[in-house]
């Protein structure tokens, strides 16, 4: 053998030694635990990518986890597998909104003997360690863990009961990482990462402090107070060389609130010709219909502060700028606002970190047949945020929040839901306790909930379950149970960062920054506010129940409704037990005395009752009740209101 052909089989050996360390990179769970409070971290690239496992209806129906019937992959000896990973990986996130009792059994590795069994309640009770809360808890109908559970060569997950109804379960793929399986001791080895997690989720009024790490720290603070005048346009921060924006704070006082969302906010990076943020302020702080609502612990409002704690790293200059549009004949007053920018002079690293960009949007109508998009995007990048405000154009259950999410990465699809609050981490609308107001937690949450306007909205933001992608990244979400075929109005941001500026933004027109207001409204019995007055008394069951023993009444409080002069009408049943009932508002009596007797049960559909006007002193009525014979019950299926005149 020639010396020439030494030295290259020699070289050859060097480049596969280097490439066989260079793929035994470490992973490091007490980072990925850390990853879970590290804002700083949100702009940087990361291989690996994000896919999920869920019990959707893969026909494209509505069974997602009510029958179980998609909810598994195999039996094996009686019980049901609902995970089979294949390493090295990491689980990110388990989402349920039906635990059980049963246990779930963790196979690692081949391992013949599960080395993690835990009580499924108990991944999301905080009694069971390192299952802590609040990375695992449960609020708005829906159960969740975020403790990173890491697999060196595989995962097999089963369910030891006879049913398993709705779940996700999201994991990263770690191919060139040297992982070490889940092990409890490696957790109580790490007990001060987790501590420092679990107390920036516990904090509900997050600062700029609590962020100032890594490429975050030893930043500046600039305050701006100015009166901002319709037609203006007035920047509050200006840099003109690399560096990064570590928060915003920006406070107008209540001036943000209310049903027209004139004030823009706008942001360019690196003279980009394409603004990097351009969206209604109230939106991008995740107002919901007018009033503060999100509280996350990256973004958000508590008080009159709104907050925003993403990086916002750039090359070489910034330009951050609040717009305040004209309003077609309407006298608009002036804003004072106080901006607080907090910045350093660390500026982005080109190869590791990417700008951060946000996509608003908001579509009256979609098309039929179609998902509505929260992001459709080209180039590289991860994918950190959803908000989302979802209304019904039709004056009935909010159905329209039946339909699934889905992600397609690099042409594939990745990630497909099980329905609309489900991928906020949330589950059961129009249930008490459950998805049926305004909640926010760290990373999620319901933005409103009302069935007499038809509405709701939700957010997720995603940290240590970033999604990557290397070419291309599709996030939509049906509307509707099925075929998106529910006339909806919706409106969303999505939170990325990426090599790629956006080519367009969607510009605020008058009418998609005015609140949408229906004038057709539907009270449904399981959320009705209801007082019950002597000698009645009241069962949910089917529909409003309501039994009189000597007679007496009941109030229905018409709560979110706008002011005005509306046609009142009930469905309600006629059945042989039936009573006598008659509708007032406060000592006003609307309706004659009806009987609801009759020999068969029947569905008496939007009985007039009369007029009534709303206001916020007469936003009841009250239904009064007595026995008609033997018959004792009064039963409501819905209320309706139809606006007559403002």
């Amino acid at each position: 053998m020639n010396l020439i052909c030494k030295i290259t089989i020699l070289l050859t050996g060097l480049l596969m030694l280097t490439a066989t360390y260079a793929a035994d990179k470490k992973f490091d769970l007490g980072a990925e635990i850390s990853l879970l409070r590290r804002a700083d971290m949100l702009p940087t690239y990361r291989t690996g990518i994000v896919e999920q496992i869920s019990s959707y209806d893969t026909t494209g129906g509505n069974n997602d986890g009510f029958s179980g019937q998609y909810s598994y992959i195999r039996k094996e000896n009686g019980k049901l597998v609902i995970a089979d990973l294949k390493g090295p990986g990491v689980i990110n996130r388990i989402w349920t909104p039906t635990p059980t009792n049963d246990t779930l059994s963790f196979y690692f590795d081949g391992e013949k003997t599960p080395r993690l069994v835990v009580c499924f309640n108990d991944l999301f009770s905080g009694k069971v360690f390192p299952f802590v809360k609040p990375i695992c808890g449960n609020e708005v109908g829906g159960f969740y863990c975020y403790l990173p559970i890491p697999y060196r060569k595989s995962c097999k997950i089963v369910f030891g009961g006879e049913r398993i109804m709705f779940h996700q379960i999201q994991y990263r793929d770690l191919s060139g990482y040297d992982v070490t399986t889940y092990d409890k001791a490696q957790y109580e080895s790490l007990r001060g990462d987790l501590e420092k997690t679990l107390a920036t989720w516990a904090d509900i009024s997050p600062v700029m402090s609590q962020y100032a790490e890594g490429s975050s720290a030893g930043y500046m603070t600039e305050e701006k107070t100015f009166l901002l005048q319709a037609g203006d346009e007035t920047a509050f921060f200006e840099k003109t060389a690399g560096g990064r924006v570590t928060g915003l704070e920006i406070n107008g006082g209540r001036s943000f609130e209310g049903l027209e969302k004139d004030i823009i906010l706008k942001a360019v990076w690196d003279d980009e010709s394409t603004p990097a943020v351009y969206a209604p302020l109230a939106d991008f702080f995740g107002y919901a219909y007018g009033k503060p609502a999100m509280r996350s612990m990256l973004i958000g409002s508590y008080g009159e502060t709104n907050y925003c704690f993403f990086p916002f790293p750039f090359d070489k200059n910034a330009k951050i700028s609040l717009i305040y549009k004209k309003r077609q004949g309407s006298v608009q007053s002036p804003v004072q606002i106080t901006a607080k920018t907090f910045y350093n002079d660390v500026k982005r690293d080109k190869d590791k970190e990417g700008r951060f960009y946000t996509n608003w949007k908001r579509e009256i109508r979609p098309a039929d047949g179609k998902y509505y998009c929260f992001a459709d995007l080209k180039g590289k990048g991860h994918y950190v945020g959803t908000v989302h405000w979802a209304q019904g154009l039709r004056a009935e259950m909010t159905q329209f929040f039946e339909g699934d999410d889905s992600t397609y990465v690099d042409g594939k699809m990745r990630m497909h839901g099980t329905g609309s609050e489900d991928y906020y981490n949330g589950g059961w609308y129009a249930l008490l306790d459950r998805w049926d107001r305004g909640i926010s937690l760290p990373l999620h949450g319901s933005l409103d909930y009302s069935l007499p306007l038809s509405r709701t909205g939700g957010y997720r933001f995603y940290m240590a379950d970033k999604m990557t992608f290397e070419k291309e990244l599709f996030v939509g979400i049906e509307h509707g149970p099925e075929g998106n075929r529910y006339p909806v109005d919706y409106a969303s941001i999505a939170f990325y960062y990426s090599d790629n500026a956006p080519t367009a933004v969607s510009e605020p027109s008058e009418e998609l920054r005015t609140v949408y207001i229906p004038s057709e409204h539907s009270f449904y019995p399981q959320l009705m506010d209801i007082t019950l007055g002597s000698g009645v008394r009241a069962v949910h069951q089917r529909g409003l129940r309501l039994y009189a023993a000597d007679g007496g009444m009941v109030r229905i409080m018409l709560n979110d409704i706008p002011e005005g002069v509306y046609t009142l009408s009930l469905s309600y049943f006629d059945k042989p037990t039936g009573a006598d009932f008659c509708v007032w508002q406060r000592q006003k009596q609307l309706s004659d005395w009806k009987s609801t007797k009759a020999q068969e049960e029947k569905l008496q559909q939007r009985q007039v009752m009369g007029e009534i006007t709303v206001t916020p002193q007469t936003n009841s009525i009250s239904i009064h009740i007595r026995k008609n014979g033997g018959g004792d019950e009064f039963e409501i299926e819905r209320i309706y209101l139809e606006k007559i005149k403002n």
